[in-house]
């Protein structure tokens, strides 16, 4: 996501609304690939990341202060895709979890 957040000040001119796409199959890639005895912690990790990667969309002033608020800021404002893709990936990660488990019983 980091490097999505810089590619997107690049190429967009740090367009929130970019980023918050980008994220979106971000969320579903992560949630598909993650292992499936891991599959449970991919909600937890993506809203992490975003935040990471938003450091180089954020607007912020000068010096740390600066940059703390446009990250607070930008966590504010782009909290739709922040919880549109996590929900999307908590989506996907559960019906993975249930056919692993599923699966193991019919195993087992």
């Amino acid at each position: 996501m980091f490097l999505l957040g810089c590619l997107d000040q690049l190429l967009f001119g740090a367009s929130p609304a970019v980023y918050g796409v980008l994220f979106l199959p971000v969320c579903v890639l992560t949630a598909l690939w993650v292992r499936g005895g891991d599959v449970l912690s991919a909600p937890v990790v993506l809203p992490i990341a975003f935040a990471v990667g938003l450091l180089p969309v954020a607007e912020g002033g000068g010096g740390l202060f600066g940059r703390l608020m446009g990250l607070v800021t930008g966590l504010a404002t782009q909290a739709g895709w922040l919880y549109g893709g996590t929900l999307l990936a908590a989506a996907i990660v559960l019906v993975r979890r249930v056919r692993w488990v599923r699966g193991r019983q019919r195993r087992g």
